[in-house]
């Protein structure tokens, strides 16, 4: 998937996202504003999240329940200065869980993140739309 949209156009890229995503554990891409976590606030409302959606950027992982009774984990590894720190969390019991797992800057736990994941690029055009990206 290779779209350009704009903000009016998010819902229509979040039910994209989940329905072509060949897994459960989402890579979110991007410079600092290009609205990685908007999207994930989006992505969390059609997964039917019951719970308020924000940014674990102190937390580094935020827990959510959705209506269906499945967990959704966000993690933002913004701040984390060493992988040490994400295993001593239990990164990987999070990865085996089989629950949505939604990753704001995953290259700075590139070493320690699944195989088996959907990378979701951003970019922010001179427009304000932005374009998004999925391997």
């Amino acid at each position: 998937m290779n779209k350009i949209y704009s903000l009016e156009k998010l819902t229509e890229v979040a039910i994209a996202i989940i329905a072509v995503a060949k897994n459960k554990t989402l890579l979110f891409y991007g410079e600092m504003g290009v609205g990685k976590t908007t999207l994930i606030k989006e992505i969390c409302q059609q997964l039917e999240v019951k719970d308020r959606i924000s940014s674990p950027t102190y937390s580094l992982v935020n827990e959510y329940q959705t209506s269906k009774g499945e967990t959704v984990f966000h993690f933002d590894f913004y701040r984390i200065t060493n992988e040490v720190e994400a295993l001593d969390m239990g990164i990987e019991d999070y990865f085996d869980s089989n629950h949505w797992c939604l990753i704001e800057w995953p290259q700075n736990v590139e070493n320690l993140l699944p195989l088996e994941t959907v990378e979701i690029h951003l970019t922010l055009l001179e427009s304000g739309q932005r374009n998004i990206h999925l391997k």
